[in-house]
Order: C-alpha cells, then sequence, then structure tokens
C-alpha cells in the first residue's frame, strides 16, 4: 500500500480538500450519493448492511470500511467486489503522484488512512456508484470523511475510545462524532447513545441537524435469535416492516441492522422523493438478510465449535459475550483472549473473564499486550479460573483446539480485532505474521 504513516501531521482537513480537488473528485456529487457511518462499535456491520441494501435496491453501491480483517482490497468495494489488484496498483500511484507537491508545498506529511479515503473516492467516481457508504477512522469532526459533506449520517454506539483526541466524556465523544454530519442534514443514534439524547439534540440544533433515536424516534421489536437466524420489526414513519430477518449474529446486530436501514431510507427519501415503497421493502428484506461480514461472532470451525469475534471495547465486548450466550448457551467454553495495547485491559478482562472457567491469554503479533499483564488482569477479574499463557496466538490455537477436543468443549476467541483474526487465519492454517496492517 501507500509508504506512509497511519496518520500524518496535525489536521488533515485542509491538505484532504487540497488533494481531492488535485484528483477531480467531483465533491457535490459525492455528497449527493453518500452516507456516513460513525460510531464506537458496530460501525463495520452497519455500513455493510447499509451497502447491502443499496445494492438490494439496484444502486450501483461503494462502500468503504476500516480496518480490514484480512486484505487491504477490503476497505474498498463496489457492489460487494473488493477492488482489483491492477485497479489498486494504478490508483495508488496516481494519489502518491498527487499527493507528492502538496505534501511539499504545505509541508506536511499525509496519512495512509487519508490517502486510501481518496483511493476510495477515485474509485467510487470512476466505476459511476450511485451510492456510497462511508466508514469514519475516528470521531467525526476532524476524519476525513467529513470531507464527504454527508446529509445522512449516524452514531452507531458510544463508548471510551480515543479519549486523548476526543474528550474524556460521553457528551464530548458523542459530539465530535455527530460533526461528520452536514449542516442541515440528518444524524441516526443507536441504543448506547439515549442518555445522550438531550445534550445531543442542543448540540445540533444551532446547524439545523435533525436527531434521530433507535427505539424513540424509529422503533424496533420483536427481536429473536437462535444459532439458525435473528430477525426484528422495524417501523420508521410511514414505514413498517415486521420480521426483518438479518444475516449476521448477535443481539446488538439488532440496533446496527435498524440503523442501516433508517439511513438508507433517510437517504432516498433526500434524492427520490418518490421511491416506491414496496421495493424499499424488498431490498431492506434482501439486503439485510444476505450481509456477510466477517469477525462479528463468526464460527471459523465446526469441530470443535469455534468463534471469534473482534469486539475491542468493554462495551463491544460485554454485548459480544451475552449474545454468545444467548445463542449458543453459557457452559463449556474455552476464553481465549488477547487484548491490544493501546486498549483498557483491566475493564476488558473484567468484562470476560468472570463468565470462563479456563482461559487462555495471549498476545498477537500486532499490537498485542503481553500475554502475561493480560494473565494479571484476568486473575484479578477470576480467581478462580484455570488461566494459562500463550506466548503466541499460533501456540493458543494449538492449545485451546487440543483442550477442546480432549474435554469436548466450545472454543470462543475475544478481547480484541487482530487477535480475533490472527487466531481465525492460524486455525485455518496460514501464518499471522503474514497478516499486514496499518
Amino acid at each position: 500500500m501507500f509508504d506512509l504513516p497511519k496518520f500524518g501531521n496535525g489536521m488533515c482537513l485542509a491538505r484532504m480538500a487540497e488533494l481531492l480537488d488535485a484528483l477531480a473528485i467531483d465533491r457535490a456529487r459525492l455528497t449527493r450519493i453518500a452516507v456516513v457511518v460513525t460510531g464506537s462499535n458496530g460501525k463495520g456491520s452497519t455500513a455493510t448492511f447499509c451497502a447491502g441494501i443499496g445494492r438490494a435496491y439496484g444502486l450501483r453501491t461503494g462502500l468503504f470500511t476500516s480496518p480490514h480483517l484480512y486484505r487491504f482490497s477490503e476497505r474498498v468495494q463496489v457492489d460487494g467486489a473488493e477492488i482489483g489488484d491492477a485497479d489498486l496498483a494504478r490508483l495508488i500511484s496516481r494519489i502518491e503522484t498527487a499527493i507528492a507537491p502538496i505534501a511539499a508545498r504545505r509541508s506536511e506529511q499525509f496519512g495512509g488512512f487519508e490517502a486510501l479515503f481518496a483511493l476510495a473516492c477515485l474509485h467510487f467516481q470512476e466505476t459511476a456508484c450511485e451510492f456510497a457508504v462511508f466508514e469514519a477512522g475516528i470521531g467525526g469532526r476532524y476524519d476525513v470523511t467529513r470531507l464527504v459533506g454527508a446529509l445522512t449520517t449516524c452514531i452507531t454506539s458510544v463508548d471510551y475510545e480515543h479519549v486523548a483526541l476526543l474528550g474524556h466524556s460521553l457528551d464530548l465523544i458523542a459530539s465530535d462524532k455527530s460533526d461528520a454530519c452536514a449542516a442541515g442534514g440528518t444524524i441516526v443514534y443507536g441504543e448506547t447513545c439515549a442518555k445522550l439524547r438531550p445534550h445531543l439534540i442542543e448540540y445540533n440544533r444551532h446547524r439545523e441537524v435533525t436527531s434521530r433515536f433507535i427505539r424513540d424516534d424509529i422503533a424496533i421489536g420483536g427481536e429473536t435469535a437462535t444459532a439458525a437466524r435473528q430477525q426484528l420489526d422495524f417501523r420508521f414513519g410511514a414505514y413498517d416492516f415486521p420480521a426483518l430477518e438479518i444475516g449476521l449474529q448477535g443481539a446488538f446486530q439488532c440496533n446496527n441492522a435498524a440503523i442501516a436501514v433508517a439511513l438508507f431510507l433517510l437517504w432516498l427519501r433526500r434524492v427520490r422523493p418518490g421511491a416506491d415503497a414496496a421495493g424499499c421493502e424488498a431490498a431492506v428484506r434482501s439486503g439485510l438478510r444476505q450481509t456477510r461480514w466477517p469477525g462479528r461472532l463468526e464460527t471459523i470451525k465446526p469441530d470443535p465449535l469455534t468463534i471469534v469475534d473482534v469486539g475491542h471495547t468493554p462495551d463491544g465486548v460485554r454485548q459480544s459475550l451475552a449474545s454468545l450466550t444467548a445463542i449458543q448457551g453459557a457452559e463449556d467454553w474455552i476464553l481465549v483472549i488477547g487484548i491490544s495495547s493501546d486498549k483498557k485491559a483491566d475493564e476488558i478482562a473484567s468484562a470476560l473473564a468472570p463468565s470462563f472457567t479456563t482461559i487462555i491469554c495471549t498476545r498477537a503479533q500486532h499490537k498485542g499486550a503481553d500475554a502475561a499483564a493480560i494473565a494479571s488482569a484476568v486473575r484479578k477479574a477470576n480467581p478462580q479460573a484455570d488461566v494459562r499463557l500463550a506466548a503466541t496466538v499460533a501456540e493458543a490455537v494449538a492449545m485451546s483446539q487440543r483442550l477442546a477436543a480432549e474435554q469436548k468443549r466450545r472454543v470462543y476467541v475475544a478481547g480484541g480485532l487482530f487477535v480475533a483474526i490472527e487466531y481465525a487465519v492460524v486455525a485455518n492454517g496460514g501464518r499471522a505474521e503474514e497478516l499486514k496492517f496499518f
């Protein structure tokens, strides 16, 4: 990919605007076709649900997400297909050529995430996308996706993350993410934002941004979940869609699916006010049912049953664990836990460890915290557990699979994105060392 650090120098908005102009990106058209998904947890699933609905409606649909799980090309898709190697190489070269004089003139370093966002904008323009879903990186106020100028955005959830940049309270974090929405637009807020409603309504008022909240302005109910399927009832204004089936596991996916539906309907109402209601419902049903997204309570092996989850905040891992036990039961699990070095190990361990009797602590190749430090946090959270150490994810795979086979148990891998993906790769015969992340 780009020979750039993950982030550039300081605030990126001015240099990014210059780069988009240099690439001849039609920003007015980009504003018309795009929605932006922000939030602490659930962004990827929500963005993918929304893109799936757009495709099912018959729109040529772009999807920009981060981080990737296995390949960089996952981050930029059109109609569900990852950008091809030839197009990726060509656009990288074009963007690097455009970046060089801007960086020199401004004496500023671009970041890799900025360059990849520009690549997505260019690819969506070249492929004549009619609808585009952009997942924000960090926050919204200074995130590159603010340059989309989207009039329809969302906050899937709010949790303590990147507090040095976003602020040390949930009010400040939600405010920052809200700024991804352009003046005069609409923001859909997920369930965890409900307690912030009075603050957010006042925060948005003077930019004439409309706030819509799941389970208040947007009604959902009738949620059921089994290992075979999950469904919910959705009602928003004149739209009433009972028994929507969704293709992803986890009770939290009901929140994400409802947000995605509302995002699409709000966008469609703005750009195509005469859209057929029956066509909308068919697209919503098909898009939600057919959505697949790796790493979210994903079964990677049936025997022994092995499930990985990429949740990486305390609230995210709690929600995933609750869904796991509701769908699969709470007994006979072995936990493999790894936590990134920049995350709150004590809180994540406290959210997971009390529910397991056997826990294997390991260190991911990428950004992994020390396994012994994780084990210390785990023992503090659950002194009765049988806690074991695995120096590498490969060792954790071998140990957990052996124990599960011998004891007729199941394996749950959680605590961080990188440990979950590395475990999935190794368990399927790959090497964690070959994965490349920003």
